[in-house]
């Protein structure tokens, strides 16, 4: 299988967890033709920046490591410039300018310098803002959406973060689950 029809099947099973404007781009063919590619720039410091914008919806947890170490802020915008049609590559990069704006107006510096907490207060705010403007698409989904999908096709969310076996084996629509046990990743 290879990673297009892996992060397809992953954007399936996800379901309701992606937005609609993500499952089109999923489904629709993952091609773009090459006018509409790479409309957008991201820098080092950006990818940092949504390292770190993604590790606060997938943290690292006692169990496994977080969306940062699965390499998310270089996967985010590589899927930004090579799926997204040319509009929501401009809408997710002026997103991002703003929420750096939004930083500095709210909090007086500039994402890599806030805390945890108030990182927090402002995927809050920016999650809010998503949510009251009824518009769809925006820069908060877009990112959060990519976040979901590049963690659980990465190996880190599909080995660490869900319940593997790496021996293919048989079919079994009814094996047992223990309280407390991780998803499949495979079965």
């Amino acid at each position: 299988m290879n990673r297009r029809e892996a992060l397809k099947s992953v954007a399936f099973l996800m379901g309701s967890a992606i937005s609609a404007t993500t499952m089109g781009v999923l489904f629709e063919s993952f091609t773009l033709p090459e006018k509409e590619k790479n409309q957008v720039s991201f820098s080092a410091t950006d990818e940092e920046i949504l390292d770190e914008f993604a590790d606060i919806i997938i943290p690292t947890t006692a169990s496994s490591p977080g969306a940062k170490a699965a390499g998310l802020g270089a996967f985010i915008p590589m899927m930004i410039k090579d799926c997204y049609p040319a509009k929501l590559q401009e809408i997710f990069a002026s997103g991002l300018k703003a929420m750096q704006y939004q930083c500095s107006k709210d909090f007086g510096k500039d994402f890599l310098s806030m805390s945890v907490e108030e990182r927090q207060k402002l995927m809050t705010s920016l999650r809010d803002e998503a949510i009251a403007s009824n518009r769809a698409p925006s820069f908060f989904l877009l990112a959060r959406d990519l976040t979901l999908l590049g963690y659980y096709s990465s190996e880190i969310g599909c080995t660490q973060a869900r319940e593997y076996l790496p021996v293919p084996g048989h079919y079994d629509g009814n094996a047992t689950y223990v309280p407390g046990q991780k998803a499949w990743a495979t079965n």
